[in-house]
């Protein structure tokens, strides 16, 4: 009665697990926003005149730039401007705009938006007021007042590559002029120098700022192992406890410390300035209203007299989380930059894991088998321990009369029974505890690799076999033929071949277990692998690959193990003989007694 009771209620909870863990999944962590995959744009400005982008209409630590048309403004008009500076390099496409002097058309040329080839590369930056609005802007305050953001200004060249660099001037009324050095690298990174020339006939109080202004609606999801939101390094130290609305409901973030980076993350995205040198006045993040927030930097003001200047430099990095970009920024002096990638306390495990998936990729050109390679590899860096485990198991079984005896001998004296079982294990030289170390070894390794998997941008829409994007669930679901019918199954009802083998192969390694279980137990491990099934459903193809991988090398593991201990084998099929044969007479009994 008691076993019947516990089963259903196991039941009960794996239904619940099931379930829940779908709902709360879909619940907390939705599906990330994609960046509009229908709108093809040239990234820079074509040349038709449109309404010229204005000023942010929020309240912020920086007074408004005045002057700000109302409305939403739609991308293809806002980058038809003429009022434009193309950028071009090997990874960036874009343009700035003259107009306020806002960078704020970038797209990352080695990343499509979808898996599908002709879905367009992603969009990082889009102009104020568009839908997906991203931007950064370098500007100055000049008495008090925030040089306005419609002001335009003028280029001394066409385009921005990492062979011509571009300055931005302007002169104002009163004879002070402003100028922006922009230069950008290889990669992802663009130089700021603003400078201001001061000629008129009083002296000048003047503040740089950079900022970079975003809305949350096309940020990737923020979720446990995967951080996405506000995000910096501030005296030495990682600074990312808020996601888009808590920021929203305490209005501002201003971290303590010196400021070395701050910004905004998503999964595979990083906008981010790094100040240089010189004082700033603030740094932080605020939240703006209607789904916008601000993150900037303003430095301590100056007094410019007559005849003289200011310069103040700033960085700005504005692409993909390339593991290897980032700690190359990072080694060149940016603190913490890599930490960008939400790597966790695993990071000594995962950046390992990466660089071998990166190598057996270079060697075998597919990411899905460079995974089921550096599974053999971690499976046999740990046959060492696995046979150990058995070899504990096998000393376990010998002393199994011995222990019956001592448990039968003093089983009204608890404490002196342990110690005698405990002299018992150090005279025969057996650790009880030694079949817990591959299991306890798994789990940062499996974490590890999930967060890998996860986080990784190398494999992002990368495919193996019949599936196109390993980051991503497996496609081929039962309840739609395999991706014949053209329609997706939601949550946990998705069960893919990669899931449906996994729970196969699970159920034969519990199967081979040599380990004998009361009938309840035996229940709860028969249901156990079907149960993971649809709770792993959903997740990476990338890492049921590795599972289901793990799970058939386990077969074979002990399937060689018990071929060099045959006695444990046939130990184990005795004692489950002998669970089975109570179990029966169990029944037996329960059913004379119900009779």
């Amino acid at each position: 009665m008691d076993n019947q009771r516990n089963l259903l209620l196991a039941v009960a909870l794996s239904g619940l697990l099931i379930i829940g863990w779908d709902f709360a999944m879909r619940t907390f962590y939705p599906e990330a926003a994609i960046t509009a995959p229908t709108e093809q744009i040239e990234p820079a400005a074509q040349t038709s005149a449109a309404g010229a982008p204005g000023t942010s209409t929020v309240a912020a630590d920086l007074p408004d730039g005045a002057e700000m048309p109302a409305g939403p403004v739609d991308l293809s008009a806002a980058l038809a401007d003429p009022n434009r500076v193309v950028i071009d390099t090997p990874k960036l496409a874009g343009s700035i705009n003259l107009v306020g002097a806002q960078i704020d058309d970038i797209v990352l040329k080695d990343y499509r938006q979808t898996v599908d080839k002709d879905s367009g590369p992603v969009r990082l930056f889009a102009p104020a007021r568009t839908e997906d609005q991203y931007f950064a802007q370098f500007g100055f305050v000049v008495g008090g007042e925030r040089m306005p953001s419609n002001a335009v200004w003028e280029a001394n060249g066409a385009s921005l590559t990492p062979s011509t660099p571009v300055t931005l001037t302007r002169t104002d009324e009163a004879g002070l002029t402003y100028s922006i050095a922009l230069s950008i690298d290889e990669e992802y990174m663009i130089s700021a120098t603003q400078s201001v020339a001061n000629a008129s006939e009083a002296a000048a109080i003047i503040q740089p700022f950079t900022l970079i202004d975003r809305t949350s609606k096309n940020a990737s999801p923020d979720e446990f192992i995967v951080h996405s939101g506000p995000i910096g390094v501030f005296g030495d130290t990682l600074h990312d406890p808020n996601n888009y609305e808590e920021l929203a409901e305490i209005g501002r973030d201003i971290p303590e410390g010196t400021t070395d980076w701050l910004g905004f993350t998503d999964r595979y995205w990083l906008s981010a300035l790094i100040p240089g040198e010189g004082e700033t006045a603030s740094s932080g993040f605020r939240a703006l209203g209607g789904e916008m927030f601000r993150s900037g930097i303003t430095y301590e003001a100056q007094t410019i007299p007559t005849g003289g200047s200011l310069t103040q430099s700033t960085r700005l990095f504005a692409g993909a989380k390339d593991s290897i970009i980032l700690d190359e920024y990072e080694e060149s002096g940016i603190t913490y930059f890599g930490k960008a990638i939400s790597w966790g306390w695993f990071e000594f495990i995962e950046k390992p894991f990466l660089w071998l998936l990166r190598t057996l990729n270079g060697l075998v050109g597919n990411f899905g088998v460079a995974i089921i390679l550096l599974t053999v590899i971690i499976r046999g860096l740990m046959f060492p321990i696995a046979q150990k485990q058995f070899s504990s198991m096998a000393g376990m079984k010998a002393l199994q009369p011995k222990m019956k005896a001592l448990q039968e001998r003093y089983k009204d004296d608890k404490p002196q029974q342990q110690q005698e079982i405990m002299k018992l294990y150090k005279e025969e030289g057996v650790n009880p505890l030694a079949g817990c170390l591959p299991i306890l070894i798994q789990i940062p390794i499996f974490f590890a690799l999930y967060k890998v998997l996860m986080l990784a941008i190398e494999m992002r829409h990368e495919p193996f076999l019949y599936i196109r994007d390993l980051s991503g669930p497996d496609p081929a679901t039962i309840l739609n033929l395999f991706g014949y019918l053209p329609y997706d199954v939601p949550g946990f009802l998705g069960i893919g071949v990669l899931a449906v083998l996994l729970g196969v192969t699970m159920w034969l390694t519990f199967k081979l277990n040599p380990s004998a279980m009361d009938p309840m137990q035996q229940q709860i491990f028969n249901l156990m692998p079907w149960i993971l099934m649809f709770v792993m459903a959903p997740f990476a193809a990338g890492l049921l690959i590795y599972w289901v991988t793990s799970n058939i090398l386990t077969v074979a593991q002990q399937s060689y193990l018990y071929s060099k201990h045959p006695a444990l084998k046939a130990q184990a099929k005795k004692d489950k003989e002998e669970m089975a044969r109570k179990k029966a007479e169990a029944d037996k009994a329960k059913s004379k007694g119900e009779a």
